[in-house]
């Protein structure tokens, strides 16, 4: 069972397939790594070549949200275990 739990391990990395599951992790994390005030108004919809898409409620979120930018974007790749997501855009 080991050597097929590294086989796999293996071939996600080979393929690039483990950059691409870490960035859509980012989707799934969000509401662990702002909160849930936060996540209630706001949806992390995808991630396109690194860039995470958070549709917000308001322009008022936007603005607070870009303002807190670089710190939800560590607090993220600290949780995936890597610097899979490069940028936060708030739609």
């Amino acid at each position: 069972m080991q050597r097929l739990k590294t086989a796999i391990k293996e071939a996600v990395k080979e393929t690039g397939i483990e950059k691409a599951l870490k960035q859509e992790s980012a989707v799934f994390l969000w509401e662990e790594v702002v909160g849930k005030t936060v996540s209630t108004v706001t949806e992390a919809k995808k991630v396109e070549n690194g860039i995470l898409l958070i549709k917000t409620q308001s322009p008022t979120w936007r603005q607070e949200l870009y303002m807190q930018k670089e710190n939800i974007l560590n607090k993220i790749n600290r949780k995936i275990g890597s610097r899979a997501i490069k940028e936060i855009r708030f739609i």
